[in-house]
């Protein structure tokens, strides 16, 4: 439902997609900060606004050697938070610093590499 981009680290900076990618998946998080008293009459309340929100990306695909997938694989070498954009067929785009947080690889018989990509944000995640 989405692409999955990588900025080339120059400013301005440009993106490239992650390629052979067949599957995507985005999980928005949100901690709740409770703020139920004895006025709540037994029902919890939230604070609006309030907690640590963050996003989760996960994504799988066959390596193809692109340097898209070269520099994310050496972020998650190096431990580097970079920029990434998620780019949606509606054409909003979401920007932000991400974590290589987990990647696999694996292989068989016919030469193909499959790859999984986990990735955390670190800051703010903008829409664009």
């Amino acid at each position: 439902a989405f692409l999955l981009k990588i900025s080339n680290g120059q400013n301005p900076a440009t993106y490239a997609t992650v390629a052979g990618l067949r599957t995507t998946q985005l999980s928005v998080n949100g901690e709740a900060v409770n703020i139920t008293n004895k006025d709540s009459g037994g029902w919890r309340e939230l604070l609006n606004g309030a907690g640590v929100r963050s996003i989760s990306v996960a994504a799988a695909g066959i390596f193809t050697g692109s340097a898209a997938e070269t520099r994310a694989q050496s972020n998650a070498l190096a431990g580097l938070i970079d920029e990434y954009e998620l780019a949606f067929e509606s054409g909003l785009k979401l920007r932000g610093r991400f974590l290589v947080t987990r990647l696999d690889h694996s292989g068989d018989y016919n030469g193909e590499r499959n790859y999984t990509l986990s990735l955390e944000s670190s800051g703010a995640v903008v829409a664009l």
